[in-house]
């Protein structure tokens, strides 16, 4: 993710699963991305190809000039979801 001009890193969590139809299924945790591979490995690489083009996105949208303001909420959420 570019911010002010250079790349930060960043770890997310991910789930992956059998697919009915053969190959795997995976989800980011912590973004609304997901996709799919023939294999693990290949599911692991496309996630995050999706997550780096997300964060691209999100990244352009952020620096637009809306009117508008940022607000931030607070949410009571099961502990389950809670690692």
């Amino acid at each position: 993710m570019v911010v002010g001009g250079f790349m930060v890193a960043r770890k997310f969590t991910v789930f992956i699963e059998p697919a009915e139809e053969g190959g795997f299924i995976v989800k980011s945790l912590e973004l609304p991305v997901a996709t799919q591979g023939e294999t693990k490995a290949e599911a692991l690489k496309n996630i995050k190809e999706a997550i780096e083009g997300y964060l691209e996105a999100k990244a352009k949208l952020l620096g637009r000039k809306d009117k508008g303001e940022k607000a931030e909420v607070i949410v009571e959420a099961p502990s389950a979801l809670v690692a």
